[in-house]
C-alpha cells in the first residue's frame, strides 16, 4: 500500500485556544501517529460551574497503540493545559524543552501522577526521532520562555509546524528567532507550513519586549506612590522587566498570586532570572513604604479568584491599595473577558487609583506574529503550501488571502476534525473527517455538553429550582407537602400562591392510588408538570423541579 502523510487538528482550528494537532505517516495498515500540543480553553458564563474545556481526544485514544508520543511546542495553557486530563488514557512518551517540562511535571505532581519515566527533555534546538518522524526543534520568540517551531521530516518531505511565535528582535530572555535554521529548512524544501493565524489582521510588527521595558520604566519612574503591575504570569520576559525596573527605580518587588510564584520558581529552576533582586513575601512588603514597592500580580483578565480582583475588593490578606496608587495592566484583553475586566478597572478607578492600560499607554506587545512578521517567515521558509491554524474562521480565511499575496502555490482552509492528506507537488486535500468535540471539566469530572449536570445547572440558573416533598402516612393519608423555592422571583410568591400550589399538589395526589408503589413515578411526573405550569403562569419561569416522596 502507498504511504501517506496526514494532518488532523482536534482543537485550535476555527477557534483560538484548545490547540491539539495530529500527524500520521504510513500506509493504512501501518500508520504511525504523533500529537503536537494538548491545550485547554476557558469556559464563559454560559456554562455555569465549568472552568476548563479541552478537546475530545477519542479519535487518537482509539489509535494509542500506534501513537509514538506527544510533542509540546511551548508551555502556554492553550497548548499544554489538557495533558493531565488526556494523557492517562494514552500513557505515551512526552517530549518538551526544559522550561515546559518543569511545568508539566508540576501539573502531574498535583494530580499525584509520576510522569518521570515518560517525560523526555529535549534541549533547545534539539532533535528527536519518532518512527518515520524526524522532529527538529526550532527556537522562536513568543510571550513565554522556550517557544519552538517543529520541522517534521518524513520520507515524503518536511512540514513546518510553527506553534505560537512572532519576530522579536530583542526578546530579553531566551534567544532570537533562529533565522538561519529556518532558511536552511526552507532551502531543503517545505511541503506545508502549519501556521499561527492569531494576529493576521494586525499590520506591521508585533513589537519587542525591550521596547515595553523602556516604556514601563518611564511610567513607573514617574509614580510617587505604590505601584501594582498585573500581567500574564507566563510572560517571564515581562516579569524580568519588572524586576529590572524595580532595581532601577530603587523599589522592592513582591510577587502576588499562585501562578506568578509557580512560573518564577520554574524559570529559576531552568537557569533564568539570575541577576535580579530577591522578591519580598507580600507579608513583608506591607512593612515597606508605599513609594518603595512594586507588586507584580496575577488577575490581568479580571479573573474572580485572581490576586488583583481580591486586592481591588479589599479581601486580599496582604496587599491593599489606596488613593493615589497606580495599577498597570501590562497585558491585552483576551476576547470574551471585556465585561469582567472593565468592571474590575471601574472598581479601581472609583477608589481614586490610577489605571494604566494598553488603551492609554504603551505597556504591552503581543506574542503573536503580525503581518510583517508573517512576511519574514514566508520568505525564510518558502513553503509550497500554507495551512492556517490557531485562529477563528475569519482569521484563517484572511491568512489564506495573505498567503496568496505572498504567492504561495497551495493553501487549504480547514477546521477541527478535518483529516488532510499532504502531497509532494500538489494541493493538499481533506480526505476524511475525524470525530471531534469538547470535553468540559465539571469539578473533577470530564463530561460532554449534553451532560445532565450541565443541562440541569443551566436550567436552574435560568429558571430557578422547586423542591416538593410529599409526606404519605402508612394508611395512605397525605400530609401538608413541603414546598421549597430557589431562584424564583420572590415578589410573585405570596402566601396565597403557596397555598394554591399546596392545594394543587394534594388534589393531584388524590387522583392516584397513593399506596400503590408502582404508580409513584407517574405521580411524581404529574405533580412536576402541574406545579411547573402554575409557576409558569404566575412568574414566567419553568423551574427545575424535584419531587420526593417520604412515607411515614
Amino acid at each position: 500500500m502507498k504511504e501517506e502523510l496526514l494532518f488532523c487538528p482536534l482543537g485550535g482550528s476555527g477557534e483560538i485556544g484548545m490547540n491539539m494537532n495530529l500527524y500520521a505517516y504510513g500506509s493504512e495498515e501501518n500508520q504511525k501517529w504523533i500529537i503536537v500540543d494538548m491545550g485547554i480553553t476557558f469556559a464563559d458564563e454560559s456554562i455555569p460551574g465549568v472552568d476548563l474545556i479541552y478537546p475530545d481526544a477519542g479519535f487518537i485514544i482509539d489509535k494509542k497503540d500506534d501513537l509514538l508520543g506527544i510533542v509540546l511546542t511551548h508551555a502556554h495553557e492553550d497548548h499544554i493545559g489538557s495533558i493531565v486530563h488526556i494523557w492517562p488514557k494514552l500513557k505515551c512518551k512526552i517530549y518538551a524543552t526544559p522550561f515546559t517540562a518543569v511545568l508539566i511535571q508540576e501539573k502531574f505532581k498535583e494530580k499525584k501522577i509520576d510522569i518521570t519515566n515518560h517525560l523526555k527533555i529535549v534541549q533547545l534546538n534539539g532533535k528527536i526521532n519518532l518512527g518515520p518522524f524526524e522532529i527538529d526543534f526550532v527556537t522562536l520568540t513568543h510571550s513565554i520562555l522556550e517557544p519552538n517551531g517543529l520541522s517534521i521530516k518524513t520520507p515524503l518531505g518536511v512540514v513546518l509546524h510553527t506553534g505560537d511565535w512572532k519576530v522579536d528582535p530583542n526578546p530579553l530572555i531566551g534567544n532570537k528567532v533562529d533565522e538561519q535554521k529556518l532558511k536552511k529548512i526552507g532551502e531543503s524544501g517545505v511541503l506545508a507550513m502549519i501556521c499561527d493565524s492569531t494576529n493576521v489582521f494586525s499590520p506591521g510588527r508585533a513589537g519587542s519586549e525591550n521596547d515595553v521595558r523602556e516604556s514601563l520604566l518611564k511610567i513607573i519612574a514617574s509614580q510617587k506612590k505604590r505601584v501594582l503591575v498585573t500581567s500574564f504570569a507566563s510572560n517571564v520576559a515581562r516579569m524580568e522587566s519588572i524586576f529590572y525596573i524595580a532595581k532601577h527605580t530603587k523599589r522592592n518587588i513582591s510577587l502576588v498570586g499562585r501562578s506568578m510564584h509557580r512560573i518564577f520558581k520554574a524559570a529559576r529552576q531552568c537557569g533564568y532570572l539570575k541577576d535580579i533582586v530577591e522578591p519580598l513575601d507580600p507579608r513583608d512588603a506591607k512593612k515597606v513604604s508605599k513609594e518603595k514597592i512594586i507588586y507584580l500580580c496575577t488577575g490581568s483578565q479580571g479573573e474572580p479568584m485572581g490576586a488583583l480582583n481580591r486586592i481591588a475588593n479589599e479581601t486580599h490578606p496582604d496587599v491593599n491599595l489606596e488613593k493615589g496608587d497606580t495599577v498597570i495592566f501590562s497585558s491585552k484583553i483576551i476576547p470574551g473577558n471585556e465585561k469582567k475586566l472593565y468592571g474590575l478597572q471601574n472598581l479601581i478607578v472609583k477608589r481614586d487609583i490610577e489605571v494604566i492600560t494598553e488603551e492609554n499607554a504603551f505597556v504591552h506587545v503581543s506574542g503573536h506574529a503580525n503581518r510583517d512578521d508573517l512576511k519574514d517567515m514566508y520568505q525564510w521558509v518558502k513553503p509550497k503550501c500554507v495551512i492556517p491554524v490557531h485562529g477563528e474562521h475569519r482569521h484563517m480565511k484572511e491568512h489564506i488571502a495573505f498567503a496568496k499575496e505572498m504567492q504561495i502555490p497551495f493553501n487549504l482552509k480547514i477546521e477541527n476534525g478535518d483529516i488532510i492528506q499532504i502531497y509532494k507537488d500538489k494541493q493538499p486535500e481533506i480526505i476524511d473527517k475525524a470525530p471531534t468535540g469538547k470535553i468540559y471539566l465539571d469539578g473533577n469530572i470530564a463530561v460532554s455538553l449534553e451532560s445532565s449536570s450541565i443541562k440541569e445547572r443551566k436550567n436552574i440558573s435560568i429558571n430557578g429550582f422547586l423542591e416538593i416533598t410529599l409526606i404519605i402516612t402508612t394508611n395512605g393519608k397525605i400530609k401538608k407537602p413541603v414546598v421549597t423555592f430557589r431562584g424564583i422571583p420572590e415578589e410573585e410568591i405570596s402566601e396565597a400562591f403557596k397555598f394554591d400550589l399546596e392545594d394543587e399538589i394534594i388534589k393531584t395526589c388524590k387522583t392516584f392510588a397513593i399506596d400503590n408503589l408502582k404508580q409513584e413515578k407517574n405521580l411524581i411526573d404529574v405533580v412536576k408538570q402541574n406545579c411547573r405550569k402554575i409557576i409558569k403562569e404566575k412568574t414566567g419561569k419553568r423551574p427545575y423541579t424535584n419531587v420526593n416522596i417520604a412515607r411515614v
